[in-house]
């Protein structure tokens, strides 16, 4: 039953038959693509796992038919004697010792124990050999046996009359006399125990394998960060800005030279007990291969990992500093709480300004008193440090703090426009010259070296702190870009942008409020030409926030003084009878004074009064952060679809319209729904060219279709607006209920949520760290690794909650290239690619180390000589002087000299770690008469073991 299921999965995978295939070009092994197919099949109840190995080749184009009428051998007896792909660097090691390009594996199950008693072994293998002659198929079969750490394979190959055994020996002490090629040859003889007396020539391929594991720790190019350089506090802002890059360990272990004589015929060589010929620097071929430290310890990665983890802690900010910094506790919080209320309550008598800072400052100290100045978590020069970095304004804080913002703006406007700048939008964190970016690096900075999550509570509570100081005081806060929050960044730059917005609209409010005419004078009329830009091109007006409250006065209209008759008005209005204006006409008082203009508009005039018409001076509509739009769509969704609602609905959307159709009236008397609509919404007012009854042409313009539907909510709102300048209508945007609902917002943020919001933030930076370390090491695989980074991060950073195991795989991602770049400058280092003097070598040698970190084994041109060649030897030279004598630095600067040549090889290699020779020859078996068939053994010597793999070929005809 065994024999007959082995024969079905021969048969199912078509292994049955002549083997067809080309002769292997050179380097296959490595460079081709290797593929297996798994079964299971059962010796009575013990399970046993097939798998087919194959190198995938194309089809060959030669007719089958052909190689039948000759005698060929099978290809796998071919293969034995194939010399292209001796020492493949990755491969099975079926394929290392027999050189084999496909085979079939029976090995014991997963969970089964191995087959090791030899009765056992000797029916497999009798099963096999049946089951071959059975099917035909020519494909070698093995059995796994003894333990799987061991890699003992028996097996067997059959063809047309010819048959060949693989067997094995493995040890753990290695026999003397086998150390060296003559035992070697010796016993390949006896095997084969060849009947001819002058024996066929037997061809050898020898590689011995030296490793360096002492590389010279002067080659280790990364500098350790100066801890205490960062706390001293003499190490300028700057260091703060920065993440870290690189290994603190050497991420490259060992290098192994492999020294290989592919092709030496019996005799040509001495290699004995005694004596032996094989001199490293003499091998026509070397290649090199690097082994590369498991994981090394990267700072940056370590900074990322350490930072993702406050994402997981709990604690709150106040559980961290702990509540008992404040000493009466009830009484001292109560005061603060009152404070607040009254700041957001309506208060007849204006409380003076600096009271909550006051009262904040005297918690500050009393923190300070209780802890003690030691016991904080950031020592003071820290602080101060981190502080001044986030707001350089703060070093030159003028009295009227408007010059220093200008000064600090200056930085930020206009951003530079390329695309590094702009993967903020991608991965929803900040832009890179912003301050909730730097604050993100300081925080992760403090987190990693200076007290942890701890630290950045302290950090953090300072931070709200100086916000709500800037507040109250009208100082804006630098770093973060004019205008309403940007949606495309995260939400806490948004709410930081929102606080900005407040204190901008509060700052005009409070100097309109000051307004002797000198104090405005340059503000309005710098306000008239910023309006300016903002004409009928722009109907969405998006005109600067705060541009319009500096020059809100009453005597505005000495400015733009506007003298017409109000009879003329009113006798306008009434001829302009269907247009609505009358309506309005009618009610308004007879002496309509023109209020809240800004400037003419320049192009168009009033439809029916024939008079310029007048920009007026408007609202800015309520800048929004993320969660409040989202608030808001949810209390319209839930109005619901009834009339009621949607009528709501559409008044609560409507305000922002409502409000600047008041301020038009108020600018333009006697204005009508025409003439606001032409300045607000172009498109919606549509012109044609009309003859008349004269002939002349006559443009006519009238309502796009949509405005005249009835009780459109234009119109309506039109209706019921009533002629009222800006500055005397109802706020749309409570600047000081909205700074305290951010404030609040700071304040209650964990130090997990604080990470959460700003991992985007430090994945950003860390991006861009590596992008440009890896400009300077230019490596095309970092490359493409950058770019599935960067595509994956933006995938996962724009949802709202990221799950961690997503985030994980982008730390994991950016950790493992920070390693090739690492691993890239350590071999530049050793091989002194940035030394090399000549243009032409250095480029070799970058190639050399480029393919070092890519491919699994890169052989050395020119090996010994070449200029690679000679930097490795003079590696094992340093190595093998600093473990014989202990090092002297002139020696070890000096290079390889003449006497090191005469002191012998021993002194310039060390022993080699491994020992590999592969014996070929065609030899007629079992008798003189028998073909000529493939023998080969290959054997492995390393320190702890010893193995021997032998394919012997017997004729089956002929014995």
């Amino acid at each position: 039953r065994f024999i007959s299921k082995v024969e079905e999965v021969l048969n199912d995978w078509k292994l049955i038959g002549v083997s067809s295939g080309k002769p292997l070009e050179k380097g296959i092994y490595t460079t081709g693509t290797w593929e297996e197919k798994s079964d299971e099949i059962s010796f009575a109840d013990f399970k046993f796992s097939v798998t087919h190995h194959y190198l995938v080749q194309e089809p060959s184009d030669k007719d089958g038919k052909e190689e039948l009428a000759e005698d060929v051998l099978p290809l796998p007896m071919q293969d034995l004697l194939c010399m292209n792909n001796d020492f493949p660097p990755r491969a099975h090691c079926l394929v290392r010792w027999y050189g084999l390009r496909e085979f079939v594996v029976i090995a014991p199950a997963a969970n089964n124990e191995a087959v090791v008693s030899e009765s056992k072994c000797n029916l497999l293998l009798s099963s096999i050999s049946i089951a071959l002659g059975n099917t035909g198929c020519q494909v070698p079969l093995f059995v796994q046996i003894h333990q799987k750490w061991r890699r003992m394979y028996v097996g067997e190959c059959q063809g047309p009359g010819v048959r060949t055994d693989f067997e094995m020996v493995h040890l753990r002490k290695v026999p003397s006399q086998y150390t060296h090629l003559s035992g070697l040859l010796e016993i390949f003889k006896t095997k084969i125990g060849c009947p001819l007396t002058p024996l066929p020539p037997v061809s050898m391929a020898i590689r011995l394998t030296y490793v360096l594991q002492d590389w010279q720790q002067y080659f280790w190019p990364q500098q350790p960060p100066d801890i205490d350089a960062l706390v001293g506090g003499e190490v300028g802002g700057l260091e703060f800005g920065k993440l870290p890059f690189g290994a603190c360990e050497d991420p490259i272990s060992e290098l192994h030279l492999a020294t290989t004589w592919p092709h030496l015929a019996e005799g040509i060589i001495v290699d004995n007990d005694v004596y032996s010929d094989l001199d490293p620097m003499q091998a026509p071929q070397w290649s090199v291969r690097v082994r590369k430290a498991d994981n090394p310890q990267c700072l940056l990665g370590d900074f990322l990992t350490e930072f993702f983890k406050l994402c997981r802690r709990k604690e709150s900010t106040d559980e961290i500093l702990g509540r008992s910094a404040f000493e009466e506790e009830g009484k001292e919080v109560a005061d603060i709480t009152h404070a607040l209320s009254k700041l957001t309550e309506p208060a007849p008598v204006p409380i003076h300004k600096l009271s909550v800072t006051n009262m904040v400052h005297s918690a500050r100290k009393k923190i300070r008193k209780h802890r003690g100045v030691d016991e904080s978590p950031l020592n003071n020069d820290v602080l101060n440090t981190i502080l001044l970095f986030l707001f350089p304004d703060a070093a030159d804080k003028l009295a009227d703090g408007f010059e220093s913002r200008a000064n600090t703006s200056a930085e930020n406007n206009p951003p530079p426009e390329n695309e590094d700048y702009n993967l903020f939008s991608q991965f929803k964190s900040a832009p890179s010259d912003s301050l909730t970016y730097k604050l993100a690096l300081c925080l992760c900075m403090i987190n990693f070296y200076h007290g942890g999550v701890k630290g950045v509570a302290h950090l953090w509570q300072e931070f709200v702190l100086e916000m709500r100081y800037r507040w109250e005081n009208n100082y804006l806060i630098p770093g973060l870009a004019n205008g309403s929050p940007d949606l495309r960044c995260c939400l806490l730059h948004q709410k930081l942008q929102m606080l900005n917005c407040c204190i901008e609209r509060k700052k005009a409010r409070d100097e309109g409020k000051r307004g002797s005419m000198s104090d405005r004078s340059p503000g309005a009329s710098g306000d008239g030409a910023k309006g300016a830009e903002h004409s009928a091109d722009n109907p969405d007006k998006e005109k600067e926030f705060g541009k319009s409250w500096e020059s809100w006065s009453d005597s505005e209209d000495e400015f733009f003084e506007c003298l017409s008759d109000t009879e003329d008005l009113k006798g306008n209005g009434q001829e302009n009878g269907k247009k609505g204006g009358a309506k309005e006409g009618s009610k308004e008082p007879v002496n309509l004074k023109p209020e809240g203009r800004l400037h003419p508009h320049g192009k168009l005039m009033l439809l029916h009064p024939g008079e310029p018409l007048y920009v007026p001076i408007t609202q800015e509509p309520a800048p929004m952060t993320e969660d409040l739009l989202e608030e808001q769509s949810e209390v319209l969704a839930k109005l619901g679809t009834s009339a009621e609602g949607a009528h709501l609905r559409a008044r609560m959307q409507s305000a922002c319209l409502l409000s600047d159709m008041e301020s038009f009236k108020a600018a333009n008397p006697g204005c009508c729904l025409e003439d606001f609509v032409r300045w607000y919404s172009p498109r919606d007012y549509i012109e044609e060219e009309v003859v008349d009854e004269k002939g002349n042409k006559i443009i006519k313009g009238e309502l796009s279709a949509r405005m005249k539907i009835p009780s459109n909510m234009w119109v309506e709102a039109w209706e019921t607006a009533k002629p009222i300048p800006a500055r005397r209508q109802k706020r749309l945007f409570d600047d000081t209920r909205e700074a305290e609902k951010v404030l609040h917002y700071l304040a209650v943020q964990k130090p997990a949520d604080l990470a959460r919001h700003l991992l985007p933030c430090i994945i950003h930076a860390a991006v861009l760290k590596v992008k440009d370390e890896e400009a300077l090491e230019d490596i095309s695989s970092v490359k493409k690794i950058i770019k599935q980074i960067i595509s994956h991060s933006s995938k996962v950073l724009r949802f709202p909650n990221p799950e961690d195991k997503k985030l994980e795989e982008i730390i994991a991602q950016i950790m493992s290239v920070e390693a090739i770049i690492a691993r890239a400058r350590s071999l530049k280092a050793k091989f002194g690619v940035e030394k090399c003097e000549n243009e032409e070598e250095k480029e070799d040698l970058q190639r050399f180390v480029n393919c070092l970190l890519e491919q699994p084994e890169v052989s050395v041109v020119g090996a010994g000589r070449g200029p690679a060649g000679s930097i490795i030897h003079k590696l094992f030279v340093n190595a093998q002087r600093v473990s014989a004598v202990p090092p002297l630095e002139e020696e070890l600067r000096r290079s390889g000299g003449a006497e090191e040549r005469r002191q012998g090889v021993q002194s310039e290699f060390p022993p080699p770690t491994g020992r590999e020779v592969i014996l070929r020859s065609a030899v007629p078996r079992p008798a003189p008469y028998s073909k000529a068939l493939p023998q080969r053994m290959y054997s492995v010597l390393t320190r702890e073991d010893f193995r021997l793999a032998g394919a012997f070929s017997a004729d089956t005809t002929f014995f």
